[in-house]
């Protein structure tokens, strides 16, 4: 792996787990040394992740990490409910029907309370399904970057059993809408998991204030 990827990847790792958090100071000279990279390298990472929204430039040679709050998350959704109830529709058109009535039987037969890695795994095989039933790059590559960002966004919001067996019920209808070829159903229930994923994560944040 490049100098530069490898850099990229592990700033990206820490900064969606929290072992850099929003407002961390990011010096060209510190992290350099601590990522046993060049500046040159180093740099080239920063600039990725600033493309992606995750850092911003504070001075010439400091860059901090961005904070993410309730505005940014409502922006956020904003943009994936654009994407994601697009993306569904284009699912139903052109993706395998099997593929999808698989994954809704999965999610019919999953306890997220009881395997919450389970969970996760099975909901990056479904977008990972999405991303190559719609077969556009431009939409899956602005997906991909609203993923990013929603690592951190659920980081901050505790996880709450009761919304994750609701999120499970939820994917399972758009899955199923999808199998069927319903483009109607599959956006309007992408739609509606999203408004209920919002509230939720909104509703976490104000309580832990």
């Amino acid at each position: 792996m490049r100098a530069g990827d490898r850099a990229y990847t592990t700033l990206l790792d820490e900064i969606q787990s929290g072992a850099l958090a929003p407002g961390t100071v990011l010096g060209e000279v510190e992290q350099s040394t601590r990522l046993g990279v060049s500046r040159t390298p180093l740099r080239e990472a920063l600039g990725r992740l600033a493309a992606d929204g995750l850092v911003a430039q504070a001075s010439p040679r400091v860059t901090v990490v961005t904070d993410i709050d309730a505005g940014d998350i409502r922006e956020l959704f904003e943009v994936r409910r654009a994407l994601e109830e697009s993306a569904a529709r284009l699912a139903a058109a052109r993706g395998d029907d099997t593929v999808f009535a698989a994954l809704a039987a999965e999610f019919a037969g999953i306890a997220p309370g009881e395997d919450a890695d389970g969970y996760y795994a099975l909901i990056a095989r479904f977008d990972a399904a999405l991303d190559a039933a719609v077969a556009n790059d431009y939409l899956t590559q602005a997906l991909r970057n609203v993923r990013t960002h929603l690592v951190r966004v659920r980081r901050l919001a505790r996880d709450n059993p009761d919304r994750l067996a609701a999120s499970v019920g939820e994917h399972r209808v758009i899955a199923s809408a999808i199998a069927a070829r319903d483009a109607d159903l599959a956006a309007h229930a992408t739609h509606v998991h999203l408004h209920n994923a919002l509230t939720s994560i909104l509703d976490s944040l104000e309580a832990s204030a």
